[in-house]
């Protein structure tokens, strides 16, 4: 990904928060002749870390990062065509929206400016596995489903289900292993701006329709307002 110094995240804290907030990934493999993607659900099982995550001395070793977990359908051919053990890339999206120069104060002034878009990604790059052990899919997706589930006033449970219809599903699916071993997350909301064009964006996206405007607009406050504190 490219990652110009403005736009690069480092707040390991605050990744992980995105990652596990979003709740999902693009998979993306190679099967030889062309890039393979799919949409998960998932899991960053990650270790215990020391430290709060702010600052570099809490940064994880990479052999730290964890392993993003999750599953596809036993009919996609994905799982078959990734080499095991090979590179896979998976992609976290956050909110986006796009920049009109017209929001810009620097507009009035010389006119030099252009559109853009804002966003937030995480990219988590390692080897990939895959698993058809009944045993581990069984813990995946009873892991998976009390997350989601657990927030329910009536919360569905996997031993809901008779035991030999789930016996079946699992045979319809395959678990999916990326070890991650290396991340690399972007925040574009603007740094290189200045502070009045930023709150130019921020009032335009205010009154654009859409909740990924009104999320970009909130990130951008925020980051705004802590760089803005007095110290």
């Amino acid at each position: 990904m490219y990652m110009p110094r403005h736009f690069t995240w480092t707040d390991m804290a605050q990744i992980e928060s995105f990652v596990d907030a979003a709740q999902s990934a693009n998979l993306v493999t190679f099967d030889g002749t062309r890039p393979v993607a799919t949409l998960l659900p998932v899991i960053w099982d990650r270790p215990e870390r020391v430290g709060n995550g702010h600052g570099p001395e809490d940064e994880p070793d990479p052999a730290s990062y964890g392993r993003l977990l999750g599953h596809v359908a036993i009919a996609n051919p994905q799982w078959k065509t990734a080499v095991p053990g090979a590179e896979a890339l998976a992609i976290v999206y956050g909110p986006q929206a796009y920049i009109s120069p017209a929001w810009y104060e620097a507009k009035a002034r010389h006119g030099r400016v252009v559109p853009t878009w804002n966003y937030e990604t995480v990219h988590l790059t390692g080897t990939v596995a895959f698993h058809q052990d009944p045993e581990w899919l069984r813990a995946f997706v009873t892991r998976l489903t009390r997350r989601h589930e657990g927030i329910r006033e009536h919360p569905w449970a996997v031993t809901d289900a008779p035991p030999d219809y789930i016996d079946g599903q699992l045979r319809a699916i395959v678990g999916v292993e990326l070890t991650i071993t290396s991340i690399e997350a972007k925040q574009k909301l603007s740094q290189n701006r200045s502070e009045l064009d930023r709150e130019g964006v921020i009032v335009g996206l205010r009154e654009e329709p859409g909740p990924g405007s009104a999320a970009i607009a909130d990130l951008m406050a925020g980051q705004l307002g802590a760089e803005v504190q007095p110290r």
